[in-house]
Order: structure tokens, then C-alpha cells, then sequence
């Protein structure tokens, strides 16, 4: 009914939840990380940003994600080895582009030199490889030179280093019947 007001939910001691008290922050920090994690993995460092931004007291987040921690549902480790796998099979990210996404989500330096050491080297290469053989059709009918510009620009944003994009380019190009003399005798400067 419009104009009446129902018992104990004047403007000072009414509730914000549609009747029912609110929630104990930790009951709140509970709820936040189970509800981000339920979703996909996240770093420590993520649920932590999370309650903040929930206004959870900083002593309530660190209990609860201690717990959290211990039982399990938070491991850095293991979040930090299978993003590599994942971005390096699905997206062709080298070592160097998975470093700085991990670093990104707050996983801890150490952390991360472990899971993209895990990261083969013959692996990685091929990797490269495969995305230059995707690559290389549509770049046909365009000068050698800047052929390779785009084909090494494409792996250095990936996070290949340089002598391994020049030199990956530079065999795929020769193979498919470019004058290896076309190629400049130094990486060339991405585009």
C-alpha cells in the first residue's frame, strides 16, 4: 500500500537487502570470492582488488583468503601454470607476453618465472611457426620486405624475441620460393 511504511524499515535502522540485515563482512568476502571463483580462476591477487573494491575491512579479506588459500580454492602456482599453457596453445603468446599477463594479475614474480620456464623452447618455436604458416597466405603479392615487416611485427607482439621472429620469417619466406637476397641481413624494424 502506497504511504505506509512496514515495521523496521524506517530510514535509520531499515534494512538494505529487502528486509534482511546485511551480511557480516566476512559472510561478504566469503560470498565475493566463491561467486569470482565459481566463474573462472582468479590470483589471489585479483580477489584481493575484488573486496577492496567491495569495501571488505582489509584484516576480514587476508582471514578469508588465508582460509581459502589453505583448503585450496587459491592457488597462484597452479593458476600461473595452466594460463601459460592455455594463452601459449590458444592464443600463440611466447614466454615474454605471458610473463607480463601474469605479472598483470598480480602473481608473483617468482611465480611466474617458474610456470613460463615450464614453457619448452622447441615448443615455443613451433608455436611460432604455426602462426606464421597462418599468416603467410595473406600477405602473398606484397613486397618481400614488407611481407617480413608484418610476419615479424606479428611475433614480437606476441611476445617472440627478435632473432627468433627475423629467423622464423626469414625460413618460411625462403620456402615458400622468396630470394632469400630480398631479406635484409638484420631484423628490420617492426611496423
Amino acid at each position: 500500500m502506497a504511504g505506509r511504511r512496514r515495521k523496521g524499515t524506517g530510514e535509520k535502522g531499515g534494512a538494505e537487502s529487502g528486509g534482511r540485515a546485511p551480511a557480516d563482512p566476512e559472510a561478504k568476502a566469503r560470498e565475493v570470492c566463491l561467486r569470482l571463483l565459481a566463474s573462472s580462476p582468479r590470483t589471489r591477487a585479483q580477489l584481493a582488488d575484488a573486496l577492496r573494491r567491495k569495501d571488505v575491512p582489509e584484516d576480514v579479506a587476508e582471514k578469508v583468503l588465508g582460509r581459502f588459500t589453505d583448503v585450496g580454492l587459491i592457488d597462484d602456482e597452479a593458476f600461473a601454470r595452466a594460463w601459460v599453457q592455455s594463452r601459449h596453445a590458444g592464443r600463440g603468446l611466447a614466454k615474454r607476453a605471458l610473463a607480463a599477463e601474469l605479472r598483470r594479475r598480480g602473481v608473483a614474480n617468482e611465480t611466474v618465472s617458474d610456470a613460463v620456464e615450464a614453457l619448452d623452447p622447441d615448443q615455443e618455436e613451433s608455436t611460432a611457426r604455426a602462426l606464421v604458416d597462418r599468416k603467410l597466405p595473406a600477405t602473398r603479392g606484397v613486397d618481400p620486405a614488407k611481407r617480413m615487416r608484418r610476419l615479424v611485427g606479428m611475433l614480437a607482439r606476441k611476445g617472440y624475441p627478435p632473432g627468433l621472429c627475423y629467423r622464423v620469417v626469414k625460413e618460411a619466406l625462403a620456402d615458400e620460393g622468396t630470394d632469400p637476397d630480398a631479406f635484409p641481413d638484420e631484423p628490420p624494424p617492426l611496423d
